[in-house]
Order: C-alpha cells, then sequence, then structure tokens
C-alpha cells in the first residue's frame, strides 16, 4: 500500500466545488484573496498562478483574463504581454528557486492533454537535474519538497520586486 501525507488537500476536497472557469474566476476576486487563490503576479492582460496540484516545486500557469480557447483570441498587444509575462516568469522562479531547466507549454484541444481546454493558458514547470527520482520511476509518487505556501511566499517576493 501506498501512503503520501498530503493534509492541505483536505481543503481542497471539502471545499464547494465550482463549475464556472478558475481562470475567469480567480482574478474577479478582490486582490486581498491573491495569496489564497495563489495568483502570484497581475499584468494588463495576464496573470500568474500556481499550480495547486504541481508537477514540481514553482509549477505555475499563465492565463489571460480574457476567456478563450487558443492563441487565436489574443490581440496583438494581449499575446505580447503573454509573452513578456512568460518571460518575468522564467526570470522570477531563477531568482527565487534556481531551477536548471524548464518545460514550458501550453495545450489547446482535449487531444492535445488540455484539461480547461476552453481557457487558454501556459503551463511552466522549473526543472532540476534528478527531480524525476526514484520516486516517479518506481513508485508512481512524485514528492514536492516544499509546502505549497512557502514556495508562493517566496515566488511572490520574486514576482513582485
Amino acid at each position: 500500500m501506498k501512503t503520501l501525507w498530503a493534509p492541505w488537500r483536505m481543503t481542497y476536497i471539502l471545499s464547494d466545488k465550482t463549475h464556472e472557469c478558475i481562470f475567469c474566476e480567480m482574478p474577479k476576486q478582490e486582490r486581498s484573496k491573491d495569496r489564497e487563490n495563489l495568483i502570484l503576479y497581475r499584468s494588463s492582460h495576464n496573470f500568474v498562478v500556481m499550480n495547486r496540484y504541481p508537477y514540481n516545486n514553482g509549477h505555475l500557469m499563465i492565463a489571460p483574463y480574457l476567456h478563450i480557447p487558443s492563441l487565436d483570441g489574443l490581440t496583438d498587444e494581449a499575446l505580447l504581454d503573454f509573452m513578456k509575462v512568460t518571460q518575468h516568469s522564467v526570470n522570477s522562479l531563477r531568482k527565487a528557486l534556481m531551477p536548471e531547466g524548464f518545460n514550458i507549454g501550453i495545450n489547446i484541444g482535449k487531444v492535445a492533454g488540455a484539461g480547461m481546454e476552453e481557457h487558454l493558458h501556459l503551463h511552466m514547470v522549473p526543472r532540476w537535474a534528478g527531480d524525476t527520482s526514484f520516486m516517479a520511476v518506481l513508485g508512481e509518487v512524485r514528492v514536492i519538497p516544499e509546502h505549497i505556501m512557502e514556495t508562493y511566499d517566496k515566488l511572490f517576493a520574486a514576482f513582485n520586486l
């Protein structure tokens, strides 16, 4: 039997689930809820949020405020901002967590793996040599070595210098 201790998941398990788009609803809430919602940064057209169920520490998502399924729906200004926020995210992660590399990707359409296919978002996963240890390979278990709120505080400081 595999046992993982992740007590912070109980809050999610017991919470009311919404059927609304999280990428639309989260940024509409008061900025005082940004920490609770794991929003790290807001620009004029896009925002950065930590993935609550990360592949690695510092797994981020960048999403436009506009509810669109693909890049085609962005204006040139919003698309440029999307990429500038991506660049800022790489630099902020480098400052705070010192990763050795990154996986950055956008899944457009369900067959491409999009879990939220109706709202465009980019995944950014910082990587380190050896971060796919024997736990993932043999035990099919991913180990996140730091509590998500500790990572949030480090990243928030780096994003908002």
